[in-house]
């Protein structure tokens, strides 16, 4: 990073732009696999592809990498409490997370307000972190609920609904 922008500063300016937040999922053998993801965008129409970005530190990325296809949650406004035991490490993630299969088998969480079903297309470096390229392969609607926003280092919700 250029010398003269600090960590902090990055941060808190880019906290100010806010996001959705969705967990990435895939099925290893038997074993639900997964992470929070706040990083991630619709990328092509044609053809249809998103893109997110774990970090290099992710223990869960490189199991889902090697299942290559997986499920990108997207998250309702009720549903910070997934959101945080999905972003831990050295525990049972999915104790006490409701999910189904996919269409492509890898775990769609309960009361998600979407999920897109895709297959690992390509990385790209992207320095702290990678950079993910998928093939969309399903989508689903599932609820009308707010989403759940990620502002400033803390969970938000749409006002008005």
């Amino acid at each position: 990073m250029d010398p003269t922008i600090s960590d902090t500063t990055f941060k808190s300016v880019l906290s100010r732009f806010c996001t959705g937040v969705t967990v990435i999922t895939a099925l290893a053998g038997d074993e639900p696999v997964g992470f929070s993801c706040q990083s991630f965008s619709s990328l092509s129409l044609d053809p249809p592809a998103v893109a997110f970005f774990p970090a290099r530190t992710s223990t869960s990325w490189p199991r889902i990498r090697e299942v290559g296809r997986f499920c990108v949650n997207i998250l309702a406004h009720d549903q910070a409490d997934i959101c945080r035991a999905l972003a831990r490490s050295g525990t049972d993630k999915f104790a006490g997370v409701d999910w189904v299969p996919s269409e492509n088998g890898a775990p769609r969480l309960s009361g998600a307000l979407a999920t897109v079903d895709c297959e690992l297309d390509r990385e790209i470096d992207g320095g702290d972190h990678t950079i993910v390229i998928a093939r969309v392969t399903a989508l689903t609607e599932h609820s009308d609920q707010p989403p759940l926003l990620f502002y400033r280092s803390a969970f938000e919700r749409l006002h008005g609904h």
